[in-house]
This record gives structure tokens, sequence and C-alpha cells, in this order.
């Protein structure tokens, strides 16, 4: 065999020469004995593990007829649905196409049929089968006994494979069949990586890749509102792929974590399921377990689940391969109760269950394995051969499928036709284009046919498959994706069934009304890291794991702006009772019927009555001793001072506007500087006039009333100068402080409408007034060695003192409750009360006792004789004769002939 060689297109990997060597005595069959082979070898028959049907195209095709075998045996038992209903489907599509004068017209399809044992190592040699006859044999130096050439036997020619089931053999001879450029049209391999077409260029399949099934799932998960789940993969391609592709996509869109994902070993350890479960277990938030696995391991996962009391426990949801199967659930139905699957849309076909259920020993001689079918199927035994020796039942060959036996066609019978017809009318294409008008097969086709031409045709056919549905392929070789999703549910307590939930095509039908649990609960069973933050709280997500988060609330004046963030309100507004939003902050002002407002208002209106009252006194008795003794001119300035003080807590406590605010800079201050404005030049005068008297009996300088009144309007017209000077500069207007009552509890914040006066303009404004009060004092002490009979000196000076003690207490009182939530209050109520206080004060002292002597004591306010001003100083400057003789006199005689006297001189 050392003159065997390859010739294709394709470089060889030394894998592939290794096999194709190693198997390559199975091709040569010589009619008699070459000369370099001492004996001759002891051949099998050439097709006791195959099916062969004759056709002018010969189709190859994989089917897993026999489970994996243990202990190093290849094969084990039979599989009667998804080996021995797959192949029968096959061969059936293949006698209608060949019946069908439409389709390849007077050309017979055969075919060569094969078992992968479901193992990619076998199935791998099993399919060098279909490339026996693009092998170049050279036997120049092989001689037969008689010294004749040897004759080989002629190969069949596969032109394309139907084939393989699983996703692992399909992989391994797609990579022969792609070097000697076969078509391979798979029925049942959903593997994403088969999707490269790049590398499996000549594979195709009628199913949809695990990759839409991955997306469906994914579908299904976000509807059912999980975000943490586990995934369980058999170690494989179908189960790793799967498992990669639904990864993948959580990856991309977001919203799904991965708890878990575990995969089940090719040869599981006793304990190895056990071990699983407790490992999903760790993560019990994550009930929702993705399962890509082979039927065995999802009924041992099961089982294990069983065992371990997690009955009702875990979400199962389930890929194709578990799909409608009653095995995986069998005496584990409460375990499995809930559980989603997913499967290909798919119809069973009608036409094969007669077909099948037509079949017998006598009229199915063509399949190899239907005798080992019949066998298991009536668990029978055939003759002394039979496969079964325990059995003692003889089968008698008259059995019926379906009548004898239970019979339920395989899910997968759909897509093998389909796959049969897509390689048929991908011929006919090519035959309509190649052979146009030619009965038969022309000698272009009949020679060879082009894989890469073929190739071109499958992947443009478009036809209505065996279940009405369309069959067409992308240009990666793969079917739409289109599935039916069932719930395993158990109703009425004893039937347990798979009933359809829901459909996917592109995108996600789910009929949640249809869907039941284990608990009888309607609502849908949680599988989530953690539970949904409530209103106003924000995510802080665990480092690398987006779906599991702490919730926190967004305190103080944040709100939340998003799910996963606070942000601070503007400074006007606060949070909405559930912080999702900000709203404007309420604003008030003083109120009239606030207890703040009430009081001061109160004592400034019994002040303006007052005052009032004394005024229309001193005007009714204008003339009278008393009064002009008072100084007329100044006492009305000084009486209008007061009332203005008292007026002024009713611009304090009106709602502010423009005009308001003008009225409050303009009145703050002057109320007070005329008041002391008044008495300043009044202490002034007598101060004056007695230390001139001291020194010359010459009356000083402006004493006279005008001289008075220019001198007091002289000191209010500074006030009023600084006032205008404040307009100028910074007019007028209102405010809304929000930082006054802006406490720790945003729903007791509140903006305070305010006149924009600072507690330093307000200093500055009442400032002046305050410096002629300090003044007026400063002369108060000056003269209080003047005896009080003859002067106001005295009660001008406790008024002063009783003043300075208010303001005094005033100060931190006023600046001492800055920061306090009731300032607006306390610092409006104190200044106001402060103002009415002093007013009262200087109305009492100075005031109410002239309006006593006015009213009650009218005997004493009559006119005196008029002396000298030198003698009536003199007069004064003896104090001790002036407190005897004050004594003797009636009350304010001498007072009055002092004041009348200067007045008169003053004239």
């Amino acid at each position: 065999m050392e003159s065997l060689w390859i010739s294709t297109s394709y470089p060889q990997s030394p894998s592939v020469i290794f096999l194709l060597v190693a198997t390559s005595y199975t091709w040569l069959l010589p009619v008699t004995s070459p000369q370099r082979i001492p004996t001759e070898p002891q051949v099998a028959p050439e097709y006791a593990h195959s099916i062969r049907l004759d056709g002018d195209i010969i189709l190859g095709g994989l089917f897993p007829v026999h489970s994996r075998g243990d202990r190093g045996t290849p094969c084990g038992e039979l599989k009667k649905e998804k080996g021995i209903h797959r192949l029968e489907a096959m061969m059936f599509a293949i006698d209608l196409i060949n019946k069908d004068p439409e389709l390849l017209p007077n050309i017979t399809l055969g075919a060569r049929i094969l078992d992968t044992c479901s193992r990619d190592t076998y199935a791998l040699e099993q399919s060098l089968t279909f490339v026996q006859a693009l092998i170049e044999r050279d036997g120049s130096d092989v001689r037969c006994a008689n010294g004749d050439p040897p004759i080989f036997t002629k190969p069949d020619k596969i032109v394309g494979v139907i084939g393989a089931s699983a996703s692992s053999v399909s992989i391994m001879v797609a990579n022969i069949l792609r070097l000697f450029k076969i078509p391979q049209i798979s029925y049942a391999s959903t593997a994403p990586e088969l999707s490269d077409n790049t590398r499996y260029d000549f594979f195709s399949r009628v199913v949809p890749p695990d990759s839409y099934q991955a997306q469906a799932m994914m579908d299904i998960v976000t509807a059912m509102e999980w975000n943490y789940v586990s995934t369980l993969a058999s170690e494989g391609n179908y189960g790793e792929s799967g498992v990669e592709a639904f990864i993948q996509i959580s990856r991309e869109t977001g919203g799904v974590c991965i708890a878990q994902s575990l995969k089940i070993p090719r040869e599981p350890r006793p304990g190895e399921f056990d071990k699983i479960i407790r490992r999903l277990l760790e993560t019990s938030n994550a009930r929702a377990i993705i399962m890509f696995a082979n039927e065995d391991d999802i009924r041992r996962v099961l089982d294990a689940a069983k065992r371990n009391n997690q009955t009702g426990h875990f979400l199962w949801v389930g890929s194709d391969s578990w799909g409608s199967k009653i095995s995986p659930v069998i005496d584990q139905e409460r375990v499995a109760e809930g559980a989603i699957t997913i499967l290909p849309k798919r119809a069973s076909v009608d036409a094969f269950d007669r077909y099948f259920r037509g079949r017998s020993l006598s009229n199915n001689r063509r399949n190899v394995w239907f005798a080992e079918f019949w066998e298991e199927n009536f668990n029978c035994k055939l003759g002394m051969h039979g496969k079964r020796p325990g059995s003692l039942k003889k089968c008698t060959g008259l059995e019926k499928v379906g009548r004898d036996s239970s019979y339920e066609q395989e899910g997968k019978v759909q897509f093998v036709m389909d796959a049969v017809y897509a390689m048929a009318h991908a011929l006919h294409r090519m035959h309509r284009e190649l052979c146009y008008g030619y009965p038969g097969l022309c000698p272009r086709m009949a020679n060879n046919i082009d894989g890469k031409e073929l190739l071109s045709h499958i992947r443009a056919v478009n036809f209505n498959g065996s279940a009405g549905t369309p069959v067409v392929f992308n240009e990666n070789g793969d079917a739409p994706g289109r599935y039916d999703i069932f719930q395993y549910q158990i109703t009425n307590r004893s039937t347990a069934e798979y009933r359809v939930i829901g459909s996917w095509t592109n995108k996600l039908h789910l009929k949640m009304e249809a869907m039941r649990w284990r608990t009888g609960d309607p609502s849908l069973p949680a599988s989530i890291c953690s539970i949904p933050c409530r209103a106003g709280e924000r995510k802080k997500v665990v480092k690398g794991v987006p779906c599991c988060w702490h919730c926190e609330r967004c305190e103080g004046y944040h709100y939340q702006a998003s799910e996963f963030t606070c942000e601070l309100c503007p400074y006007e507004m606060r949070p909405d009772a559930n912080r999702t939003g900000c709203v404007p902050i309420s604003i008030i002002k003083l109120d009239w019927h606030s207890p703040w407002a009430i009081v001061p208002v109160f004592i400034s209106m019994l002040g303006i009555i007052a005052t009032s009252f004394v005024i229309v006194t001193f005007v009714r008795y204008n003339d009278t001793p008393i009064v002009r003794a008072s100084g007329r001119e100044m006492s009305y300035v000084l009486l209008t001072g007061i009332f203005l003080c008292y007026a002024i807590t009713f611009l304090m406590i009106a709602t502010p506007d423009v005009g308001v605010c003008s009225f409050r800079r303009i009145f703050l201050g002057l109320g007070m500087c005329f008041s002391y404005a008044a008495l300043l030049t009044k202490t002034n005068r007598i101060h004056r006039i007695f230390e001139q008297g001291k020194k010359s009996v010459t009356a000083p300088r402006f004493i006279s009333p005008a001289s008075q009144l220019v001198i007091t309007f002289s000191l209010i017209s500074v006030q009023l100068l600084g006032v205008f000077v404040w307009f100028a500069v910074d007019p007028p207007h209102t405010v809304v402080d929000y930082g006054e009552q802006r406490t720790q509890d945003p729903m007791a914040a509140r903006g305070v409408l305010k006149c924009d006066i600072s507690d330093l303009s307000l200093i500055c404004s009442l400032g002046y007034s305050i410096l002629l009060m300090v003044t007026c004092t400063v002369y108060a002490i000056k003269t209080r060695g003047v005896p009080e009979t003859f002067n106001e000196a005295k009660p001008i000076g406790f008024t002063m003192y009783t003043t300075c003690i208010i303001w005094l207490a005033f100060i931190p009182i006023f600046f001492g409750t800055s920061q306090s939530a009731e300032r607006m209050y306390i610092q409006t109520t104190t200044l106001t009360i402060s103002l009415s206080l002093s007013a009262s004060v200087s109305l009492g002292m100075l005031y109410m006792p002239k309006v006593y002597v006015i009213l009650f004591h009218p005997e004493q306010n009559v006119p005196k004789r008029k002396r000298s001003f030198k003698a009536i100083v003199t007069a004064a400057t003896m104090s001790g004769k002036l407190t005897q003789k004050g004594g003797d006199r009636p009350n304010g005689e001498v007072k009055t002939e002092l004041c009348e006297s200067m007045e008169t001189n003053s004239e």
C-alpha cells in the first residue's frame, strides 16, 4: 500500500492523511490475492454496517443509529427514534422524490447511509467512505497471484451528505467533506460554530442555529423578568457553544447576569450531578437554570435535584435537546414541573406515519438495522442470532408498529425530509442549468458533479417543506429561526404534558396566561439577585455583578435622577414625597393672623392711639404754658417720629412687593431719626444754655424754635440722603430666601418672601439713628446736674437710658437667631417691638406727665411773670436754693418761667 496517494486541490492535514491511509485497506478489494500479501485477508461483507440504495446520484447519510458504547466499544444500544425513525425518513423522502415526475425526472436518487454511533471520532472514520471515489490509487506495484493487475472495487461517488445529528459529529465530518468539496446538509446540528462560513463553507442546515435559540431563550428570560440565572451545559460543541451564545447575548443586551456557568463532563464521575446541584444552590437566588444538555444529562440533573429535595426550587429553561421529549422527565414529573423548553417549529408528517406503520421485516430488507429495531420495539427475539438473547418471547414477524407497540413520530423527521428535498431541489436546479432538455443525467453531470456549484444551488433553494414551512438558507447556510415554546405542566394533579405557551420567529410571542407553576400562584416566580429598589432609592451595584445591588435612599435634598444616581434638587426646589423628582419649595411670609404678627400689631395700634391722643391734646392746648414750655415745634417733630416708629410695624408685616420694600427702606430708620434728632437738639440746647450761663448773661446762638427746627431737619436730611443713595445703588426689590428655612427635613423647607434688605443694610439704616441716640444719651448725661424743676434733661436722660437698654437687648436677640428656622418671625417681631418700646418710652416719659397736668390739673397750667434770662440762669445755678424753692412753689413754675423766658428772649 505504499503506492497509495491522495490527489485533491486542498492541502491535507497530517491527521487527515493518517486516517485516509489507516482506512485504505477497506477500499482495496482485489479479485485475487496480490503477490505481496502472503495470505488473503478475510473481508467482511462490504455493506454489513451501512445501507446502500442504488441510484444515478448517490447521497450520503449519517444517523445516530446506536448510542455511544461503553468501555472502548464504539457503539451501544439501538436508538429507535433518533436513529431508525430518522434514517427511514431519509429513505422515505428518496422514495417520494424518485416517484415525483416533476422533481429530477428520469433521474434516480440513491443513498449510502452510515451509523455514527453518537461518537464524533467513530463518525469521522465512517465518513471517509464518502470520499473513496475522490481518492486516486496507484496499483502499479501490486500484482495478483497470476500476475494480473489488481481490480479495485469502484466506490460510490457521493455528491452530498445528509447529516449529521450531533453538532460535534457534524463539525468533525465537515472538516473532511470540505476538503473534497462535498456539500453537507444537517437536520439536527445547531451549534453556532457551524455558522462560520470561512471554516464550514460546505455545511448547511435546515434547523436554526443555537444563536437563534439562545436569543429566543434570552427573550424568554427577559419576558419572565428574570435577571439572575445560571447556565448548565453538556461538555461538547452543542452544549458549550449554546451556553457561550447565551452568555454573549446577555453581555450585549445587558439586564441578565450569569451567576454560575457549569459544565457536565463527558464521562461524569459518581456524585458529579449531586455536586452540580450543590454548586447551583450556592447562588440560590439564581433559580432559573439555562440548560444546553443532552437528554441523558438532563435526566440525571433532574434526578439529582430530586434526591437533594430541591423539587420546585429550580426554574428550568431547556434547549431543543430537551424540547418536548418524555424520556428526560419519566418518573421525575414533579421536579420538572414548570420547565420551559424550546423546540424548532415542526409538524408531524402524516405520510411518514403511514409509511412507517407499514414497515415490516418482509418489506424493509434494505434497512440492515431494522431487525434489531424489531426486537427492541416488540421486546422479542429473532431466531438463534437475535440481538436480545435474554428474551424468552420469539418474534413472529407479524407484529405491527403502532398496534403491538407504542409509536410517536420523532421530532426531527420533518427536518430530515426537508434536508433530502433541499438536496434534490438543488440537483434539479443544477440539472436544469447544465442538462436543459436532456432526459436523465447528461455527461456534464454524469462524469463529475462540481460540489462548489452544487453548494451554490443549495443556498439558492426556496420551497415549502414537508410541514408547509419555507425551506431557505442564508449566506451562512443557516435556516431561519422558528421555535415553539413549551411548558411542562401537571394538570389535575396527575396528568403531565408539554403545552405550547408561545412561539418565537425573530420575536417572542408568549402567552403568560397559559403558564402554570408548581405553587399554583399565578404570579411569575422570581430569579433575581436583588429585589427592585423602592421609589427614591438608587442602586449601588456590586462590583462585577451588575444585576446585584444594594439600595441606598436618596437623602436630604437629593432625588432619584436615574436607576443608579441621586442628584441634588435645584436650590429653589425640594424632592417630592417619593423622591423621584423635584417640586417647588412652598413660599411663605409673615401673615397677619400669625402670633408673631398679632403681638407687635397690637402694641403698635395702642401706641398709635396714644400718640394720636397726645398730638390732639397738644393741638387743642397749643397756647397753654406747658405746651409752649415743651417747645411746641420740637414736640410735634418728636411726636411725628414716635408715630412713625409705631407705624413701621405695619410695613414690616405687610406682603413684600416693590412698593412695600421702598417704604420700608424710607421709614425703617426715619421714625427713630425724627425722634432722636429732636431729642438731641433739645438736650444740646439745654446744655448750651447752661454752659453759656456760667460764662455770661448773653443767650447762646441758635436756641430759637426756628433754629431748632433747622438743626433737627438737617440731622434728618442725612438719613434721607443715605436712603436715596441706597435707592440709587440697589433699587428695592423682593427676593425669596430659600436658605433661611432650609431645614434638614426637605418636607419642612420653606422659601421666605422678603425684601432684599440684608442684615448689613439694616444696621446701616438704623445705625445713623442709633448714633443720634447715643449722642443724645451723652448730652443727657452732661445735663444730669441741672435741677429737674428747671428743664426736661432728667426725663430725657431716663428716656435715653431705657432706650439704650432696649436696643442692647435687641442686638443679641436679632443676630443670635440668624440661624434659626424661625428667623423671619423672631427678627421681624423683635425689630418691631423694639421700635414700639422705644417710642413708648419716649411717649410715656416725656409727654404723658404733661398731658396729665393739662387734662387733670389745669390750675398748674397758668402763665407766670417773666424775668430776665440772667435772673433765670442765676436762679437755676443756685441748686440748693432752687431745690428748696421748688418744693414751695407750684409744680413747673420755675420750668415754665425758664422756658417762657427763653422763648421771649429768642423772639
